[in-house]
């Protein structure tokens, strides 16, 4: 793990816990970016540094920002993507609040390589130290922007983060996501090709782009290179925002946290897109997205979630299906009525209220949601549901048929 923050690391720097980085601070520590001239020369460091997005997809950050160039001709928008809606995520917001500088950096960088004309910085508006430190960050660099730059605080909201729903509430102030085609990188902001990148991703570019791809590689420990920012949550002495080497194992992030293996009994990978899984099962599993997607798992946005052997699987999915049955987008029914029916099916075996077929309910309709709406937000759902489903299942079915709590070693059913 890179527990010390050796220099040039996201996280290097001033002391987390003060005012954010200012701008002399921010290039008496890293230098200035690459001239203009030379940032189209970044597409090709960011390829060969292998870095892949930080948003939860995970796709090659170089492969992204070369479309957008091909595209763009003469007429781009890059959005630097904070909203961060997940709620067990805070990586995002600890970035934009202390190190604005370099995200700021990674946005200026992106907008170079590609020949954008204007850049977004999309903040959620509930992340008020990071809408501060963005919006000061822009302000102290106000006379170096060459295009238009402009701070807009994206509401609350789960699905508002999506790219699409970012660039349709820049657009008309609606933050749901729109059906494709055509594709944001076609057709985005102002009508204009746009590069949605999260902000992570873009604090990374800007150090690929001052210390080159070797920099960035010479740590990783499998395919996978260069380091990432994880959130560790869950009933743990140590929780909160850290950055490790990829391909460090949950064992160890959960060691560190001040969770030996004895007291986590499942772990939720990835967020609340993410997906469930047991501790036996993937203790000494890597951190490490190529890694995870061959057992199908999911880095995702980096959250590592403990499930403590005292607290009820079942009770901690329902709460999870039932927020993400909240948020839905509103568009669709699979989203709108699917999601609310699993959820409140699963809130009812976790209260000990399930009827005799509840469990073949949830899934006939998982199966039914996945894949038919109108965004991916009910196929985040469905993939959670089902890890669920195999990593507690015996206790969903002790819930169903006795109304009891293995974890709890209480009757839960109403009287």
């Amino acid at each position: 793990m890179i527990s010390d923050q050796p220099t040039h690391r996201l996280l290097a720097g001033p002391p987390l816990d003060g005012a954010a980085e200012r701008l002399d601070e921010h290039r008496a520590r890293l230098g200035r970016l690459p001239q203009e001239a030379e940032a189209p020369y970044a597409i090709g460091l960011l390829e060969a540094s292998g870095l892949l997005g930080r948003g939860g997809a995970g796709f090659p950050v170089g492969r992204k920002w070369r479309a957008l160039a091909q595209r763009a001709g003469g007429r781009a928008v890059v959005v630097a993507n904070g909203a961060e809606g997940e709620p067990a995520s805070f990586k995002d917001r600890i970035l934009m609040a202390q190190r604005p500088h370099l995200v700021v950096d990674g946005a200026i960088l992106a907008a170079d390589a590609i020949g954008a004309d204007e850049i977004v910085f999309y903040v959620g508006r509930e992340h008020g130290a990071a809408v501060a430190a963005i919006d000061r960050a822009i302000e102290e660099r106000r006379s170096e922007f060459r295009r238009p730059v402009r701070l807009v605080r994206a509401p609350i909201g789960y699905v508002a983060g999506e790219a699409s729903a970012a660039v349709n509430f820049i657009n008309t102030g609606d933050a749901r996501p729109t059906s494709t085609p055509p594709r944001v990188s076609e057709h985005g902001v102002g009508g204009a090709p746009t590069l949605v990148q999260n902000v992570e991703s873009l604090a990374y570019a800007a150090l690929i782009a001052r210390f080159g791809e070797g920099w960035y590689r010479s740590v990783g420990r499998l395919q996978s290179r260069g380091t990432a920012l994880i959130t560790v949550t869950g009933d743990v002495s140590a929780q909160g925002v850290r950055e490790i080497e990829l391909g460090t194992t949950i064992g160890e992030v959960a060691t560190a946290a001040g969770a030996p293996a004895p007291r986590v009994q499942a772990i939720v990978l990835g967020g609340y897109f993410g997906t469930w899984a047991s501790t036996g099962d993937v203790w000494d599993l890597p951190l490490d997205p190529v890694a995870m997607k061959g057992r199908g798992l999911t880095f995702g946005c980096g959250i590592v979630g403990l499930l403590p052997t005292d607290v009820c699987g079942v009770a901690a999915t329902a709460e999870i299906m039932s927020f993400l049955a909240a948020e839905s987008a509103g568009q669709c029914g699979p989203c709108l009525h699917g999601l609310r029916a699993i959820g409140d099916a699963t809130k009812r075996v976790a209260q000990g209220r399930a009827a005799v077929d509840e469990i073949g309910r949830i899934e006939r309709w998982t199966s039914l949601v996945d894949g038919r709406g109108a965004c991916h937000h009910p196929d985040g759902a469905a993939q959670l549901m089902v890890s669920a489903l195999n990593v507690f299942g015996e206790e969903f079915l002790l819930h169903t048929r006795t109304g009891r709590c293995s974890v709890t070693g209480s009757q839960i059913a109403a009287a």
